[in-house]
């Protein structure tokens, strides 16, 4: 198995390593990245369900921890690199916005409009991470972690991933060129392969769990023969899932075999028809795009216009340096705020600038 090693962990700006410290380079990544304003901004942002208000439902936080947990039980057994693994994993959905993909799908139709290009939630990971992070400084992870990170595309279920390309920064660069254009590049470690296939694994039947709690679906919905071959519960799908890709993964892929394959597809199928398009859960998107609408546009005019009393000013361009103000058009600046963004404060903010006081 290709393990990756610390000694081959490259950072964009050199660093010397302070005296006696006893991580490694990866390890230093998962604790930078543990710290970073982005992770802590986890635990408010919804994964499927929002506006729900309903204890138990998967947040973020929830998820990148599940995945987290279970890429690095699966790489142990392939003697992976488990500090490379988890940090990919805590890191890799740093990039997306409030509301989860329908906030995703708003903020993608408001940069397109605005000639920005796409919003891609695992491009804007790593300009959260390179770009913003520590006043604008970034947190110069390794390339690595930032490569595993774009490479993610939990959206995308492959029965078979192998690493692809080599470690370079200008390859990296344009690894992030090809997925704000719509590209899905490979991970060039093993490690990032793995994160990659097992993001499925820590959402899909944890969202089934969280649908029969909101009574969106009923454990029996599950297909016979799914239910059958991976489980019918959160636990068995994982465990089912987990024990396939530790047997037929090798030195060179991580891999599922064909028929736990065809299940894992059939039951994606079931949450996508049954949860994710459900019009029970999208009730609300309407509001929400309508919400998204107004706030960027508004945040785009009060920097036009250099409205510094603007939560955009107060709140994100007075925390970063000058050479970001200059670098980025207003659009993109609004896009990055409103990325960062945690569910409540998107909606204080929306409140704060359209929903008028009540004077006593």
């Amino acid at each position: 198995m290709k393990r990756t090693l610390p000694k081959q962990g490259i950072r964009r700006r050199d660093e010397n390593p302070a005296k006696g410290d006893m991580r490694d380079a990866f390890s230093i990544d998962v604790d930078r990245i543990l710290h970073s304003r982005a992770y802590t901004s986890y635990i408010d942002k919804t994964q499927v369900f929002y506006l729900v208000g309903h204890q138990g439902i998967s947040h973020r936080v929830i998820h990148v921890q599940l995945l987290s947990r279970i890429a690095r039980t699966i790489g142990r057994k392939l003697r992976l690199n488990e500090d490379l693994i988890e940090a990919i994993a805590i890191g890799h959905d740093i990039g997306h916005p409030p509301f989860g993909h329908d906030g995703e799908n708003y903020l993608h139709e408001l940069c397109e409009a605005s000639k920005t290009g796409a919003f891609r939630h695992n491009v804007q990971a790593v300009q959260s991470l390179e770009r913003i992070e520590k006043q604008g400084k970034g947190l110069n992870l390794t390339l690595q972690v930032l490569d595993g990170i774009l490479c993610h595309n939990g959206e995308t279920t492959e029965q078979i991933v192998s690493p692809v390309g080599t470690a370079s920064f200008d390859g990296f660069d344009e690894k992030c060129i090809s997925a704000h254009s719509g590209g899905n590049p490979l991970p060039m470690t093993m490690e990032g392969c793995l994160v990659r296939v097992v993001d499925t694994v820590s959402y899909i039947g944890r969202d089934i769990e969280d649908a029969i709690s909101l009574g969106i679906i009923m454990r029996d919905d599950i297909p016979d023969d799914v239910a059958r071959d991976l489980g019918d519960t959160n636990g068995k799908i994982v465990y089912s899932l987990v024990e396939d890709l530790i047997e037929n993964s090798s030195n060179e892929k991580i891999a599922y075999s064909s028929e736990v394959f065809d299940k894992l597809k059939e039951l994606k199928a079931f949450n996508y028809e049954n949860i994710y398009l459900n019009s029970h859960v999208k009730a609300e998107s309407d509001k929400i795009r309508t919400m998204y609408k107004l706030v960027f546009n508004r945040l785009v005019e009060d920097i036009e216009s250099d409205k510094t009393n603007s939560p955009v000013f107060d709140q994100f361009i007075s925390l970063l340096d000058d050479g970001y103000i200059k670098e980025y058009s207003p659009a993109e600046i609004v896009r990055d705020y409103i990325a960062s963004l945690t569910d409540s404060a998107f909606l204080r903010m929306f409140h704060d600038l359209f929903v008028p006081e009540i004077l006593g």
